[in-house]
Order: C-alpha cells, then structure tokens, then sequence
C-alpha cells in the first residue's frame, strides 16, 4: 500500500509526543507528508487525507527491541510450560530443528501482525537458528509483506553439546559460515538512511552457545560494516553461574572483555546485572532489551531497571520469543514492566508515563533510531491511535495514562506513513489466512513429537 502524500491526525484528545520537552497536547494535530511527520500542534489543516481522532489517544509506535519470530510456531508447548531457562531451551531445540524457510516467514508475518495490532512500528527480531535451508532472508521478505520497520539480528550458535555448550550439535554452524553470512546480509539488505525500513544487526546468541572468538570476531565484522551488535545476557542466575565457571567473570566484564559494550551494543534481559555491571553499561552507552513478561514466565527474577535507568542506562522494551512470553502485545509488556518496578520498589517506582518512553522513544534509541520513537517534526510518520471512549478506559480520570486504564490494542497504526492497521484490522496482508497456514504447521509440529 503506497502512503497517502498528506495525512492530517486531526482532534486527538491527548497527543504524547515523546519529544524532547515530553508534551502533552490536548485537542490536537499530527500533520504527516511522504512518510514524515511535518508538525504536531493545534488547527493543522491539509487539503489530503484526513484521520478523526477525537475519543482517541496518540502515541509514537512502539518499539519492540527483542524477539524470536520463529517461536510464534511453539506457543505454550507443554513440556517446556514450567521449566526455567535452560530446561526449557534443551525441551525446545528439538522442535525448533524441524523448521523450514515456510516456517520462519508465516512465523514472521504472523509474530509482526500481533506487535502491530498492539501499536508497536519498529522491532528487532534474533534469528540464530537455521535449520533446513531457513535463512534470515526469510524473515526480510516477510516483514515487507507487513509493512513494519524491521530490523533483523543474523544470530548464531556454534558451539555444541559435544563441546559444552548447550544447543545439540546439529543446530550449530562453523563460525567461518557464520561471519561469511553476515557479510553478505548486510551488504544486502542493510540500508544506513534515516528513515530505513530495515537494517540488519550481528547477534551471536549467548555466552553458552559460541565460542570467544566468534564473539570477538563478529564485533569487529559489526564495527567494520557500521551495524549494531545483541546478545543474551545475566538472563538468569543459571546464565551467571555459567559465565563465573566457564570464564571466570561476571557476564557484563565477559562481554566488556570482547568488545561486547558500547553504543552500538544491545544485550537482551540483563535480569542479574549487580552495580558494577550497571555502571559499566552507563558509562559506555550499552542498550538494555527489558522483557518483563518473559522473566516472569521464565522464573528469571525482576530486572533492575529502575537502577538501570536512573544510572543512566539506555533501556527499552522486548516481548522476547512467543514460546517464552506466549504473546507479543507491546503495550501490556509496557505494563508489567511498571508494575514489576512497583512491586520490587514501591508504588512510586515507574510511572505508566515512563514506561510508556522506554516502549517508544528509548527502545528507539536503544535500536539507534533517533529518526523513530517521538512525535515532533522531522520524524519519522510513525504513528499510533489508541480509541479511549470504549469499556477499557471508561470512568478513567486521566486517559493518556493508557497503561493504567486503557486499551491493548490499536485502532489505527501508520508506519512511514502508510495505514498498516485500520479500525482495529491489519489492511497490509490476509492475516486471517495466514493464521490458518501457521496452526496447520503447529499442529504437523505437535503431531510430530
């Protein structure tokens, strides 16, 4: 669908702008050309398309900074329901091992419909698994068929049960391979311009399934291209044991020791990070991909983020895979990372505001996409609407206070400004059809085992 030349968001009730004086307007405009936001304020008007908003709340998309699209296929698989992190990795693997390129892409599709539809525009995805024949590739094209801004990580894993590591050796790659992929991805598909609907990122899956070198190796493959980097880290207390056995430091002096920090580095979860590590994430710019629901259906613990973030950490927001999570709603990862503040720092911890900025403009920012994540002009046409006359935010006293009170879902979404949800309907693709091609898949899956 080609984005309209002019779009007027016109009367919303509250527009949370996420700018840099954080606004807030009432009875507002989002005025929207060639996929750029012209300007936020009061009386706009256009001679083009025109998008009532009054009964509604505006909010940047969302950005989503950590996922497995391809665990979309494995949602609450039985045996894996109750087991922690690496039990519940060995139960999947072998599951995971039957996957095609079919299945990367329906996941694909299908995983970004369900972000879309709970507001989120922009998301990372960590593949580092490629089974027979599957391929990043795979899951680029897929995305175009959604329409979302997409940023794709070539994970890896190279090391194997017979080496030590965790995941079987027949899901493991030659490192060599490994580094040869990453360069031709990213010579393919990597686009540097602002405004980019996609860019590619290097992302060795974690300290216990590939080696130091090739955690060296890909940071200086990553720095040369000018791509950012993401791992796994202190996910758990079983992650930090294994990190103080095998390498005899802290998961965060690990990574420091490999390259692993920076601006141009991101690590997912960070559950067990203590002071030091924190302090070192502060004073070298490295990213946090906060996944609250999947910690908790993990029995991983409470990130520290308010430390984090008062320390001066850049943090944002994941869903992390649908078999860890069983969801991709952006918008209730958003509440649950506020409510877990709250019940491990009081009442005061995390305001539904400020958990609204991690999921927009600081997960832009983390992902390195100051283009994305805020209303104001310049910006990218990255907008949601939120309709607040309905039964979720009746009787509210305050409702851009949408963690609070407030819907889950999206009535409208515009991504570069093109509709990709409208009136509550993905309008880019048969998502109807498509669910229907991936419960057949999950059920040859399931039958299978």
């Amino acid at each position: 669908m080609k984005p309209f030349s002019e779009t007027l968001i016109r009367n919303a009730d509250y527009i949370l702008t996420m700018d840099d004086a954080a606004r807030e307007l009432v009875g507002a405009d989002v005025l929207i050309r060639d996929g750029v936001i012209i300007e936020v304020g009061v009386g706009l008007t256009t001679a083009g398309r025109v998008i009532e908003a009054d009964g509604c709340v505006v909010t940047p998309g969302l950005v989503n900074t950590h996922h497995h699209l391809y665990q979309t296929l494995t949602r609450a698989v039985p045996e894996a329901q109750n087991a922690p992190l690496f039990d519940w990795l060995t139960t999947l693997y072998k599951i995971w091992a039957q996957f095609t390129p079919d299945h990367m892409a329906v996941s694909t599709r299908v995983g970004l419909a369900e972000l879309a539809l709970s507001g989120c525009s922009l998301s990372s995805d960590h593949l580092y698994l490629f089974p027979n024949g599957a391929r990043l590739d795979d899951t680029i094209y897929a995305a175009r068929d959604v329409g979302l801004r997409f940023h794709p990580t070539r994970g890896s894993m190279s090391i194997g049960r017979s080496r030590g590591g965790l995941p079987p050796d027949t899901l493991v790659e030659g490192e060599e391979a490994i580094l040869e992929d990453c360069i031709r991805l990213v010579d393919a598909f990597h686009d540097r311009d602002e405004g980019a609907m996609c860019r590619v990122g290097l992302a060795p899956c974690s300290p216990f399934s590939v080696s130091r070198s090739l955690m060296r190796e890909t940071a200086v493959l990553a720095r040369d291209k000018g791509v950012m980097m993401h791992t796994h880290l202190a996910e758990n207390d079983e992650d930090v044991q294994y990190s103080l056995q095998a390498f005899g430091t802290r998961p965060g002096q690990y990574a420091e020791s490999l390259g692993w920090v920076g601006p141009d580095v991101w690590h997912a979860h960070c559950v067990k990070l203590d002071a030091d590590e924190i302090a070192l994430f502060a004073a070298t710019g490295t990213g946090v991909a906060h996944c609250p629901c999947s910690n908790c259906r993990l029995g991983s613990g409470i990130a520290p983020v308010r430390a984090m973030v008062d320390a001066g950490v850049r943090v944002g927001l994941g869903v992390d895979g649908s078999a860890s999570n069983d969801a991709g709603n952006l918008m209730a990862e958003a509440r649950q990372a506020m409510l877990l503040q709250r019940v491990s720092q009081g009442a005061s911890a995390m305001s539904p505001r400020e958990a609204l900025t991690l999921a927009t403009r600081h997960g832009a920012d983390v992902l390195g996409r100051a283009d994305c994540g805020r209303l104001a002009g310049g910006k990218r046409a990255d907008v949601a609407i939120w309709d607040v006359s309905g039964v979720h935010s009746a009787g509210s006293w305050d409702p851009a206070a949408l963690l609070l009170a407030g819907p889950t879902t999206v009535r409208d979404l515009i991504v570069e400004g093109k509709d990709v949800v409208r009136d509550g309907q993905m309008v880019t693709f048969d998502l109807s059809a498509e669910i229907a091609r991936q419960n057949r898949m999950t059920k040859i899956l399931r039958e299978g085992i």
